[in-house]
């Protein structure tokens, strides 16, 4: 609802805001357009500043947070009279190592992502509460996750881990992974198999954790690889053939 949140920072008789987004869904390196509406209240504040934030939830040793990864100033400096109502456009740039949130149209659990606005009066800040957005993946990511799901894995939840990846240059502080449980057939090899995608702008690393849980007579072991789908062969690929040759490379070494 329009304006139903008033800025608690400012007190009673302040402005009230409302971001409101033509279209919630984009891919990583996409954009979000909207509005960030502003409604004065009682009296004339001079708006320092008005912030849009992609923050998402992340793990780490000390437990889960909600993070902040991606900023952008879209006003500031001007006066809110009172009683009048701004509306002020925006076009949010989406990094291209955003977390998806959703795979084949459906939402992906263990996933929290969403715009904050935080807006900035005489040195308070209001940080707002979470729009929710969506992150579909690119073309090269979608027909990854497809094979898997043909090739009879079964997807389970996905979480962003805070960190890096060795060897991966990383613009954001964390990586996602996508797990999904590994099929009868190729159970003596793996249990599951946890897929994380670090894009850019010219294609998309995929980083591939095969999970073998131990037991009495066996110990457990993990085994990692690592390739690289650039946008442009995205199109033509066989995912299919593609991940199941990744697959039976790992299920050869059990």
């Amino acid at each position: 609802m329009v304006f139903a949140r008033v800025l608690r920072a400012f007190g009673v008789g302040g402005p009230s805001v409302d971001t409101v987004l033509t279209d919630p869904a984009t891919r990583p390196g996409g954009t979000l357009h909207g509005e960030v509406r502003v409604a004065g209240g009682e009296y004339d504040v001079l708006i320092d500043n008005i912030v849009l934030a992609l923050v998402t939830r992340v793990e780490a040793e000390d437990g889960e947070a909600l993070l902040e990864f991606h900023r952008a100033s879209v006003a500031g400096n001007f006066t809110l009279s009172a009683g009048v109502r701004e509306d002020i456009p925006f076009t949010l740039t989406v990094p291209w190592e955003t977390p998806v949130t959703h795979v084949a149209g459906k939402p992906l659990a263990g996933m929290t992502m969403g715009v904050r606005t935080e807006l900035s009066v005489a040195k308070s800040v209001d940080p707002g509460d979470l729009d929710g957005v969506q992150i579909h993946p690119l073309p090269a990511q979608e027909k990854i996750l497809a094979a898997f799901d043909r090739l009879g894995f079964r997807l389970r939840h996905a979480d962003v881990e805070r960190g890096g990846i060795y060897g991966v240059r990383q613009e954001l502080p964390f990586y996602q992974e996508i797990e999904y449980a590994a099929p009868a057939r190729y159970t003596e090899a793996m249990d599951e198999v946890e897929v994380t995608f670090v894009a850019d702008s010219s294609g998309t690393e995929v980083i591939l954790e095969f999970d073998k849980r131990g037991g009495l007579l066996r110990e457990g072991r993990d085994t990692y690889a690592r390739h690289r789908i650039s946008h442009d062969e995205a199109a033509g690929v066989d995912a299919v053939s593609l991940v199941e040759g990744w697959v039976h490379e790992v299920a050869g070494k059990g």
